[in-house]
C-alpha cells in the first residue's frame, strides 16, 4: 500500500502546480489561507534536500460581498443636491366632502402630505391620480337619483314595512328621554344579524321586565337576559356585550349612554352602523348615514356608490357609507335609513327582487338581471 503511495507522488507536483497556476490567476489569496508560503513553497516539489515530497494542499476562501441596504426614511427629505423641482400637495381629507351647494376644499389642516418631484407642473399634476383619487373629477351626484328617491317614497307610501313599526328607532318610544336613548342603544346592540321582528320582540320583553335600563341590565343574571334576547342573531355575545355596556354607562355617564361618535364606538358591541343610528335617533346629532345591508345593497344596484377611484361596487356598508355621504345632499342622511330598508324589505329584496313591480325600474341598472321572485307577496 505505502509503495503505490510513493510511485503515485511523482506526479502529484505537476498537478499541483497547474492548479497553483489556476487558482492565483483567479483567485485572490486572502489571510485565511491555511499554511503561510515559505521559502520552500515558492518552487513546488523540491525542498530542502533535493528529493522529491508531497505537496501541501492550499485552501483558499472567497470573501462573501456584502449588501448595502439603503433606509428611506418618508417622513422629511432634505432635497441637498440638485435642480429637481419639490412640491407639497394636501390631499382633502373626508370630513373636507361635507355637503355644500359649491364643493370647495378647505385648507385647515396640512397634515396629509405627498411629495412629488420632477418637472411637472401643478396643473400638470391636478390632471393624475394620486392613489386612486382624482383630483380632476368634480363629485358629481348620480343620474337621476332625484327621481329614483321620490319613485321609491311613493312606493314606500303604499305598502308599510316591518321597520316602520318595529325599527330601533322606535324602541322605549314611550319613555322618557334618557330611558329611550338607552333603549335605543339596546336596540342597535341587538340588531345586527337580526330582523326587525326578532329584534323588536327582544327589546319588549326585556322592557317587561324591567331590564331597559343601565342599573336593571347591571344587576341582572346574564343567563336571564340570555333568555329573554333570544333568538337575535349572536344572543349569547350580545348578552354579554350588554352587561358590560350598562355597567360603563352607569359609571362613566351616569346610567345615560355617550353623546359622541367616538366614545359610542368604544363601547363592546357597538359598529358604525349602530353608533351612527343611536346619534341621528338618541340625540338628534347627524354626524353620518346610518348604512346597513338594505343600504348597502341598494346603493350598488342603484351604482350610487363605488370604491374610491374604480367603478366597482363597494365591499362593505362603511364603504357604502363614505361613498354616499360624497355627494348625498345632507337632509336625506337620516331619512334614507328607514326609507331605503323599508323598500329592501318589500320590493328589492336580497334575493328574487320584485323588479316587474318596481316603479323606477327604467331607471335601475340592475333591472331584471337577477331571479325574479313569485308574484306572491315577499316574505317580511
Amino acid at each position: 500500500m505505502s509503495v503505490s503511495l510513493l510511485r503515485n507522488t511523482a506526479f502529484l507536483p505537476s498537478i499541483s502546480l497547474g492548479i497553483q497556476t489556476i487558482s492565483s490567476a483567479k483567485m485572490r489569496r486572502t489571510r485565511s489561507s491555511l499554511n503561510q508560503e515559505t521559502p520552500s513553497q515558492k518552487n513546488p516539489g523540491c525542498d530542502g534536500t533535493g528529493g522529491s515530497s508531497v505537496p501541501e494542499l492550499r485552501v483558499f476562501i472567497r470573501r462573501k460581498r456584502v449588501k448595502k441596504t439603503v433606509e428611506v426614511i418618508a417622513k422629511e427629505v432634505k432635497e441637498e443636491s440638485s435642480g429637481k423641482k419639490v412640491m407639497l400637495v394636501r390631499l382633502p381629507d373626508i370630513e373636507d366632502f361635507s355637503y355644500s351647494k359649491d364643493i370647495t376644499h378647505p385648507q385647515s389642516t396640512p397634515s396629509k402630505t405627498v411629495r412629488l418631484t420632477g418637472e411637472k407642473t401643478l396643473p400638470q399634476l391636478m390632471q393624475t391620480e394620486i392613489k386612486g383619487f382624482s383630483l380632476s373629477d368634480p363629485l358629481q351626484p348620480p343620474s337621476n337619483w332625484e327621481k329614483v328617491l321620490e319613485g321609491i317614497r311613493k312606493m314606500r307610501s303604499a305598502e308599510d314595512a316591518p321597520v316602520d313599526s318595529m325599527g330601533c328607532e322606535k324602541a322605549g318610544s314611550s319613555l322618557p328621554a334618557k330611558e329611550r336613548r338607552f333603549a335605543v342603544l339596546v336596540s342597535s346592540l341587538l340588531s345586527s344579524q337580526t330582523k326587525d321582528q326578532v329584534n323588536h320582540g327582544a327589546v319588549q320583553r326585556l322592557l317587561q321586565n324591567g331590564l331597559l335600563a343601565a342599573d336593571a341590565i347591571d344587576s341582572a343574571n346574564e343567563e336571564t337576559i340570555k333568555s329573554l334576547i333570544y333568538p337575535v342573531g349572536f344572543y349569547t355575545r350580545k348578552a354579554s356585550n350588554l352587561k358590560k355596556v350598562a355597567k360603563i354607562c352607569l359609571s362613566k355617564y351616569n346610567g345615560d349612554i355617550p353623546s359622541s361618535l367616538e366614545e359610542l364606538l368604544l363601547l363592546p358591541g357597538i359598529g358604525p352602523k349602530m353608533a351612527h343610528l343611536v346619534m341621528n335617533v338618541a340625540w338628534e346629532n347627524v354626524q353620518g348615514i346610518c348604512v346597513d345591508t338594505h343600504v348597502h345593497r341598494i346603493s350598488n344596484r342603484l351604482e350610487w356608490v363605488s370604491r374610491p377611484g374604480t367603478k366597482q361596487k363597494t365591499r362593505t356598508p362603511e364603504e357604502t357609507r363614505e361613498s354616499l355621504q360624497l355627494w348625498l345632499p345632507k337632509e336625506e342622511w337620516v331619512p334614507i335609513n328607514p326609507l331605503l330598508v323599508g323598500f329592501g324589505q318589500t320590493i328589492c329584496t336580497p334575493l328574487r327582487p320584485r323588479c316587474a313591480i318596481c316603479t323606477v325600474s327604467d331607471l335601475c341598472p340592475s333591472a331584471f338581471k337577477e331571479a325574479a321572485s313569485p308574484s306572491s307577496t315577499p316574505k317580511k
